[in-house]
């Protein structure tokens, strides 16, 4: 088989390699792989060293954002060949603390949890893999290669799981959400903000584009600066991970409000703030920020029910670029006009 091979830190090692067929092992799935999706992690993982190498080993396959047809499954698996799946990223620590042994290894309390393609585990980049049952989701056959927007649909699925439990502790009936950044997870988030019924704007800096038609396309408001926001939402979905705007959105939230922050900032330097005005109006209005990372096996359910759910016309609108394993290192390079990037595994 052929896999989108590398190194954390080191883009010269990464590469397209032969490798030998995988084989399932006792209890798993032997899935064929149809398409990995492409994010800023896997660009992290390749330029920047984010992750770490499987033990013992001199490189590893990348990508994480899966979707696969499954080749072979073992009786009593819950799967049959055919069925089309996803594989889940994160797997919780050998140990495991509490809360990987409570199936939500996306709050592992040690740090010790494995990643698909990130972090000590073979990624998603190949033509075969082999994954546990009890990590595969089975999806609606009707969404076909839109499938492989599970994984980041399942990220927001978590940043909605928790705004709802944060809710409960007191009186919860949000009209408005405000979501900054018009990337996949933004759009996305605005997707899962529409299916509820709010009033949901996005911001983000393009004004022409994939971004803003799509944001349109949702019923949804699109805003090309943050001084277009006359109101005060009840909920902020921060993707951006940019500071100046994560901080410029604390400022501007109604009483009660819940902000969720999901974006990484990287090493951008101080920013100076006005750090007690924030800090009083946080107070004084009950504001609650929360950061939020991952899936666990009930946010990748909850993601494909809302896919399954969605129109397809809609989420085929979200992959704006679709590359061949021959032109796989395009898959890693940025194009302003991006908006999800695809790789086909199928050779």
């Amino acid at each position: 088989m052929k896999a989108v091979v590398g190194v954390p830190g080191d883009p010269s090692r990464t590469a397209l390699r032969e490798l030998p067929d995988p084989v399932a092992g006792p209890g798993e799935l032997l899935v064929t792989g149809l398409l990995a999706g492409v994010c800023g992690t896997d660009r992290e993982v390749v330029e920047q060293g984010y992750g770490e190498l499987p033990p013992d080993r001199s490189e590893m396959v990348l990508l994480h954002e899966s979707l696969g047809r499954v080749r072979t499954a073992p009786d009593g698996s819950g799967f049959t060949p055919g069925d089309l799946v996803v594989g889940l990223v994160r797997r919780p620590d050998p140990e495991p603390c509490g809360a990987c042994a409570d199936g939500q290894w996306d709050f592992c309390r040690n740090g010790k949890y494995t990643e698909r393609g990130i972090k000590a585990l073979d990624g998603y980049g190949s033509q075969l893999w082999t994954v546990e049952p009890e990590f595969a989701v089975r999806l609606d056959p009707a969404l076909g290669e839109l499938g492989v927007l599970t994984e980041p649909t399942s990220v927001v699925a978590k940043v909605w799981d928790q705004i709802e439990r944060i809710g409960l502790r007191g009186y919860f009936r949000p009209r408005t959400v405000l979501i900054t950044g018009a990337g996949p997870i933004g759009l996305l988030a605005a997707l899962l903000g529409v299916q509820r019924g709010l009033d949901v704007h996005v911001v983000d800096r393009m004004r022409t584009g994939p971004k803003p038609e799509l944001v349109f396309g949702l019923g949804a408001w699109y805003h090309a600066d943050l001084a277009e926001i006359s109101f005060e939402p009840d909920l902020v979905i921060e993707c951006t991970g940019a500071p100046e705007v994560a901080f410029e959105v604390l400022r501007r939230t109604s009483r009660n409000s819940i902000t969720v922050l999901t974006g990484l900032s990287g090493e951008q330097g101080d920013l100076p703030l006005p750090a007690g005005q924030i800090n009083n109006g946080m107070v004084l209005r009950n504001g609650v920020v929360v950061g939020s990372v991952n899936g666990n096996l009930r946010h990748y359910r909850r993601a494909a029910a809302a896919l399954a759910d969605s129109d397809r016309d809609w989420l085929g609108a979200l992959i704006t670029r679709r590359v061949t394993l021959a032109d796989w290192p395009e898959a890693l390079a940025r194009k302003d006009e991006d908006v999800k990037v695809v790789l086909d595994l199928r050779g």
